[in-house]
């Protein structure tokens, strides 16, 4: 009887849920439809570069393309070209099937289902209630986490990229390695944040000697070189020179080494590669050796939980919206913070801070219309996983107890 009632509470909390958040997103997708400039933002540059795959034109060809703008009536146009790499744009192909107010808006629901995907899949590593109970207040955390906030807004890729990363975790956890590598590779569909991602990576699968996931990087990688020179074999070259110029005009706005190299250089170029390399060097160099020394203690995902901050910091260039890959970590932080306190508090309260902090980023950046101040969102991420890493959990009084519900402090 009382097995009945408690599988009947459960399916009415999950469809409850399923609801709540089903509301959530699709008010959230609504909201920005009808309050964005969907047609002048990031979402048109993936939207487009699909549709003429699908029409077999070449999105790095500045003719078709600025075509492709007129055609909409986009006028904000600052490359002559779709500005990611070429393969990026076969993935955006189910988008460009669909008028563009109706893939935006599909988009944004998708972007936030992988979101959910993301959150729920991870959290189901604790089997204690109160970790899976957090789910629907963290995610409604996370819809106003700055990163993702903006993400919905610009219709940026970034789940795609949560996404790859997830499984790549979940397929290490599951030891198939080369297609944990393979998936992991999708993240160079953003060079600033693959390469440093896939850096670190690289130290700590090599650490432990996993000869299938680094073939799995290095076929993955070629299977997508593969897929642009299919379209265009100068798309390499192309993608180069279009990144200069991305670079050239952001230059100082980003919260990452090289930003700050070139502000406390007086914005001069020389200065600002000697001492940004230095200092990324010396980031990911730290960051190695820890993944190095820590290669047998760390799981998949605590591992991934230090390489992705370390990897935002010390690229090139990246977005505040880019930041929506520490829902990884932020998860791993939550639940550890209710494991070792055994209350929801610490947890509310970290989330709390993290929501103003990337939210008053987010208004610096808008006021200033430079991205500095997400680097203190970084820090708290980084800081809160390093800090539970290490922190010795206290032996309970009974060792063979378990937290549960009732148990718990609020």
């Amino acid at each position: 009887m009382n097995n009945n009632r408690s599988l009947i509470l459960r399916i009415a909390f999950t469809i409850s849920t399923v609801i709540v958040l089903g509301a959530l997103f699709y008010f959230r997708a609504i909201q920005n439809y009808l309050r964005q400039d969907y047609t002048n933002s990031n979402f048109f540059f993936f939207w487009l570069s699909g549709r003429m795959i699908n029409l077999g034109q070449n999105p790095y060809d500045p003719v078709q393309w600025l075509a492709g703008h007129a055609a909409f009536g986009a006028t904000w146009i600052p490359n002559k070209i779709f500005p990611y790499p070429l393969p990026l744009a076969f993935f955006m192909t189910p988008l460009g099937l669909l008028p563009l107010g109706q893939s935006y808006i599909a988009w944004q629901i998708v972007s936030q289902i992988i979101l959910a995907i993301t959150v729920y899949a991870l959290l189901r590593h604790w089997q204690e209630q109160p970790q899976r109970m957090i789910f629907l207040p963290l995610m409604i955390f996370l819809l106003f986490f700055g990163p993702v906030f903006l993400t919905l807004q610009i219709g940026s890729i970034g789940p795609l990229a949560l996404g790859a990363v997830l499984l790549s975790i979940l397929s290490l956890e599951k030891k198939r390695s080369f297609l944990a590598g393979a998936i992991l590779a999708l993240t160079i569909l953003k060079p600033p944040q693959g390469i440093t991602i896939l850096a670190l990576a690289g130290i700590w699968f090599l650490a432990r000697r996993d000869w299938k996931a680094i073939l799995g990087l290095g076929l993955g990688g070629i299977f997508l070189l593969l897929l642009g020179i299919a379209r265009d074999p100068l798309w390499l070259v192309k993608f180069r020179a279009a990144s200069q110029a991305v670079l050239e005009r952001t230059l100082g706005i980003h919260s990452n080494i090289y930003s700050f190299a070139y502000l406390a250089c007086g914005q001069d170029l020389s200065c600002m590669w000697i001492f940004g390399t230095l200092g990324t060097l010396l980031v990911l160099g730290l960051g190695g050796i820890y993944l190095w020394r820590s290669k047998e203690r760390l799981t998949p995902w605590e591992a991934f939980n230090i390489i992705l901050p370390l990897g935002f910091v010390s690229t090139i260039y990246l977005w505040s919206y880019d930041q929506l890959l520490y829902v990884i970590p932020i998860t791993w932080i939550t639940a550890k913070l209710i494991e070792r306190t055994k209350s929801y508090i610490p947890a509310f309260i970290f989330l709390i801070v993290l929501d103003l902090f990337s939210f008053a980023a987010l208004l610096a950046q808008a006021n200033t219309r430079k991205d500095l101040f997400s680097i203190a969102t970084t820090i708290l991420t980084l800081g809160m996983c390093l800090l539970l890493t290490h922190w010795k959990a206290r032996p309970a009084a009974n060792s063979g107890a378990h937290s549960t519900p009732h148990r718990l402090k609020l």
